[in-house]
């Protein structure tokens, strides 16, 4: 109702027309007040002549308050000055209406005259005055009603009974004039949970009203704005198949965090903040299976106190491994990379968050170049080396393998071998899915670092332990799929996938840091770890969603159009390769890989031979001693091929 009546009144049209009628209307009454005592003292007025001066001063009042401005101002600014417009307007309009009164019939009742003229300039002025407030306040009122969005809430749980709380305690608050940040521009609809026995109750006046599989017809009929998805421990799996039906609606959807990550606390003044907490929906949220904890005690433990060396310091994952490495004391950070723009970015983030409470050095320099790295490492004595540097883009390193095998074979084995002439306490090489029977240059030089590494790790007289960190695609990183994909929806573009088939493994940016650092933390020299990323997503189903999230349909609002595999992909990753065993951790998410033993004189050989044939960039010669050095490198062709035929014959018996 206040709704109505505030969207009635925002109309400035329709204002002046309430305007003009209420002054008429008190002009009127001013007129049969004035008239009333007037026998006592003076000639009375018959019915005839009443008539009369009642619709002139109608008129003519109009005409006069329209002149001096009185409907051209905004009730919310109006001043004094504004007031004495009216008075003047009324004034004005009542002496021109005895006017022409007297020029009709030669009558002039002054008394009259004056006394209509003070009660309706008080009258005027006081409706503005009293109905200014009244008038602002359902405005107000209507507005925040206006902009409350009509809800639907998923899940009639703890976590929606503490949000319904909180939106109600704040409606309160509206209420009483407390303007606050909290006030919620939620309108609670309905609630949807498949307990049946709940279906059909109603938490804080809100009705069950269904299923989830209502979702789609409940929100048509009740006219729903936003889906609120608020079951924060649903299993990975239901909350893909809510997500799918979410994403029919065409609504946006946003979302309470895991319950692991929902803050409880309380704010400076003691109050619950549930709703702050809702977010946007996440592709994260879509990957099926609950986000990784590490434990945080054990990273500390060899953090704290050392000094830390990050080789591509400003990358995606570099980045995010100086960020969490700084909230575990260490005595220094060292940034190493060769990009300034990203060192830089990373550098003035830490200085603000820290101050100089944090030792950090920040270094432009190529992991290629052996004395320079040499220098670095006689320099600051780096205790824990953390290698992330490396060209990671497939296709384009296709094309340029000279530069793959330069920065990431090259660079790796100069690193590695700076850290155990130099007694590192240890060395944390970041590798990739896309390293497991390689089918591209980018992957076979990161199973190339893989064996730098365990061949470092097997040299008896090395002080420093070695550690491998493999996992799969990193959501937003670089290079992503995902951004990509997002850009395309905004602009407005269809989305790009290269085959309807392929799939890959998906992880956090922050999931894949917290590995390296817990696998850093357990590590004894000589392992790979890898991370259980539970099922593999087809891209195809992820930019499905991705568009829902953006309240489209797939295929019909956005387009995908596939575009065929690029140069060097596979159609599926892997993490294991076949000779690899599987040993468990602590951590039932992390498991570590049966390193492979080399034989290490061959491989030196091979490693100098790739090595020089990289230094006088003959493309031809340093992919055959690739091929040479990692046996498993295949072709994308021949990989593919296999692949696809496995899927068919999977669907067939299926």
């Amino acid at each position: 109702m206040m709704t109505k009546l505030a969207g009635f009144l925002s109309s400035f049209r329709i204002r002046k027309r309430v305007l003009a009628f209420a002054d008429a209307f008190i002009v009127v009454v001013a007129g049969l007040f004035a008239n009333f005592p007037l026998p006592l003292y003076a000639k009375s007025i018959d019915r005839a002549d009443q008539f009369a001066i009642f619709f002139l001063s109608v008129i003519l009042c109009f005409s006069s308050l329209l002149f001096f401005g009185a409907y051209n101002k905004l009730w919310r600014y109006l001043n004094r000055y504004d007031f004495y417009s009216c008075a003047k307007g009324v004034f004005t309009g009542l002496i021109a209406t005895h006017f022409f009164f007297y020029l009709m019939r030669g009558v002039l009742y002054w008394q009259f005259a004056l006394a209509q003229a003070f009660i309706a300039c008080i009258g005027v002025c006081l409706f503005r005055y009293m109905f200014r407030n009244a008038f602002l306040s359902i405005i107000e009122t209507g507005h925040r009603e206006a902009l409350k969005k009509r809800t639907m809430i998923i899940g009639a749980g703890n976590a929606t009974k503490l949000l319904l709380d909180e939106i109600k305690r704040s409606a309160i608050d509206a209420k009483n004039g407390q303007l606050t940040s909290k006030v919620l521009n939620l309108n609670p609809v309905c609630l949807i949970d498949d307990d049946r026995y709940k279906i059909g109750k109603k938490y804080e006046g809100v009705l069950v009203a269904g299923s989830t599989r209502d979702i789609p017809k409940i929100a048509e009929q009740e006219k729903i704005d936003l889906i609120l998805f608020a079951i924060p421990s649903c299993p990975p799996k239901d909350r893909q198949i809510i997500m799918d039906l979410c994403g029919k609606t065409r609504l946006p959807v946003k979302i309470l965090p895991f319950v692991g990550t929902l803050l409880d606390a309380n704010v400076e003044d003691g109050s619950t903040t549930y709703a702050t907490q809702i977010r946007d929906i996440k592709v994260e949220d879509l990957l099926g299976r609950d986000p990784i904890k590490f434990d945080n005690k054990d990273i500390r433990a060899y953090i704290e106190k050392k000094v830390c060396m990050v080789t591509g310091g400003g990358g995606s994952i570099g980045s995010e491994l100086v960020r969490q490495i700084a909230k575990y004391n260490p005595k220094q950070i060292i940034i190493v990379d060769i990009y300034e723009n990203n060192a830089y970015d990373i550098q003035q983030e830490l200085v603000m968050e820290y101050g100089s409470s944090l030792n950090l050095v920040t270094l432009i320099a190529s992991v290629r170049d052996y004395f320079r790295m040499n220098q670095i490492f006689k320099t600051y004595h780096p205790e824990i080396i953390f290698h992330a540097a490396a060209h990671k883009h497939v296709p384009l390193m296709e094309n340029n393998p000279m530069e793959a095998i330069k920065n990431n074979v090259i660079g790796t084995f100069n690193v590695a071998t700076l850290a155990m002439f130099n007694s590192a306490k240890k060395f944390v090489m970041i590798s990739t899915d896309k390293a497991v029977n390689p089918t591209n240059v980018m992957g076979a030089s990161k199973r190339c670092c893989e064996m730098i590494v365990r061949f470092m790790s097997m040299q008896k007289d090395s002080n420093t332990e070695f550690v491998v960190t493999r996992f799969g695609n990193v959501l937003g990183s670089n290079g992503s799929v995902i951004p990509l994909f997002k850009r395309q929806i905004e602009q407005g573009k269809p989305v790009t996938v290269t085959h309807p088939e392929i799939i890959r493994y998906f992880m956090t940016i922050p999931e894949a840091v917290s590995l390296v650092l817990e696998a850093a933390s357990i590590a004894h020299g000589g392992e790979i770890f890898v991370l259980d990323m539970g099922m593999p997503v087809k891209i195809v189903t992820l930019a499905e969603n991705l568009i829902r999230m953006y309240g489209k349909v797939p295929y019909k609002d956005v387009p995908i159009v596939f575009t065929g595999l690029r140069p060097g992909e596979k159609i599926k990753e892997e993490l294991l390769m076949n000779e690899e065993g599987l040993k468990k951790t602590k951590n039932k998410l992390i498991f570590i890989g049966k390193q492979i033993d080399i034989d290490t004189s061959k491989f030196i050989n091979e490693l100098w031979k790739l090595k020089s044939a990289a230094s006088e960039n003959n493309d031809e010669i340093a992919i055959r001693a690739l091929h040479e050095i990692v046996p498993t490198f295949t072709t994308p062709e021949k990989f593919n091929k296999t692949i696809l035929r496995k899927s068919v014959s999977e669907e067939q018996k299926s």
